[in-house]
């Protein structure tokens, strides 16, 4: 076989060859520079997608984070919701109940005050019995107290009568001086002036006493009763002592009770002696620290000891039937209590009996 001889290039083929290369080449760089701008384009797209693939992975787990919370705080909500639920029934039922209660309240409080009205009137209908009680003691003691009164009115009586006839024999026997007989109307007077005196005590102690209270004097009041007792005393032949205090105590209290107190012990006292050998009662005044002691102590045979917490009881008395209403010493009791003060009795069977009074002394104000 035979090979044909090489056909030799021009310059001109191969210049034009060298260029064609050159641009081969040119165009192998250009596309090598694009690919490595290419490659860094690629690791940059990288980095973000990596950054944006951690930022992902960051909000997601916040999401997560803030998905549980919200279900918790869900949770929370409902169970909020459900106890509130429950605290408006509870509330709609303590609503009802409150009303109820309130109705019944009303109802409570219209008792109440029909109760309260009730009590009131039946303490002033109490009250007022108390006074006719009080009253209906005092009525009976002026009907004990008959007899001397009317020896002790027939005294002056007597003594006016007989100035008046001393001076009518005068004026008819011609012999009457004016001086003699001025002396004796003077006497007259003095007499109409006790007996006087003696009708207004009784008039005033018969009387119901008023509400008031004022500033009274103990020695006093046991002067004015003692006065319309002395006769009596005397004509049962009682030894009748009186020992008053010298400073002159006070209390605030109601004058004309505080002597009827006193009436009603010295009274007791009377009846108590009257069987005893020796008669004596005794009434003494004086004060303690804060209080006015009245002390009444008779001769007679005492209390006996298993009646001593009832003698202050209404209509209980030891007289013989018909001889005592029972109501003496539980007039005294109640005024006494009246006057925030207190009575009790000291005593020693068949050595007498000893009361003793009890009341709060009337502060002076400088």
């Amino acid at each position: 076989m035979t090979t044909s001889p090489a056909t030799v290039a021009t310059p001109d083929e191969l210049l034009k060859r060298i260029e064609v290369l050159e641009g081969r080449v040119r165009a192998g760089d250009q596309r090598r520079r694009a690919m490595v701008n290419i490659m860094k384009d690629l690791a940059d797209s990288n980095r973000r997608l990596n950054d944006h693939r951690r930022a992902m992975l960051h909000i997601l787990a916040d999401y997560e984070k803030d998905r549980k919370d919200l279900a918790r705080q869900t949770e929370r909500l409902n169970n909020s919701r459900r106890a509130l639920m429950h605290i408006l029934s509870d509330a709609h039922e303590s609503n009802e109940r409150l009303g109820q209660s309130r109705k019944a309240m009303i109802h409570i409080m219209g008792d109440l005050r029909e109760t309260t009205e009730q009590i009131s009137r039946r303490e002033q209908e109490l009250r007022d019995k108390q006074e006719q009680l009080v009253q209906a003691g005092k009525l009976a003691t002026l009907g004990e107290l008959t007899t001397g009164v009317a020896h002790e009115l027939n005294n002056p009586l007597n003594n006016i009568g007989l100035y008046l006839g001393n001076m009518l024999d005068r004026v008819e026997g011609g012999s009457a001086d004016p001086a003699v007989l001025q002396r004796d109307l003077t006497r007259s007077l003095l007499q109409v002036s006790k007996a006087t005196e003696i009708i207004d005590h009784l008039r005033t102690f018969g009387r119901a006493a008023p509400a008031s209270r004022t500033p009274v004097s103990i020695n006093a009041v046991v002067e004015s009763a003692a006065s319309l007792l002395r006769e009596q005393m005397r004509l049962r032949d009682i030894e009748f002592d009186l020992d008053l205090a010298e400073s002159e105590p006070e209390v605030s209290g109601n004058a004309i009770q505080l002597e009827q107190v006193v009436m009603n012990l010295l009274t007791n006292a009377r009846d108590a002696v009257s069987l005893s050998s020796q008669k004596t009662v005794h009434i003494q005044t004086s004060v303690d620290e804060q209080n006015v002691l009245v002390v009444v102590e008779d001769s007679g045979p005492g209390v006996p000891a298993d009646l001593e917490e009832r003698v202050f009881d209404p209509f209980f008395t030891t007289k013989e039937v018909g001889e005592g209403t029972g109501l003496g010493l539980s007039i005294v009791y109640g005024i006494i209590k009246e006057h925030e003060g207190s009575i009790v009795i000291e005593n020693k069977t068949g050595e007498g009996a000893r009361f003793v009074v009890r009341l709060p002394q009337q502060r002076v104000i400088a």
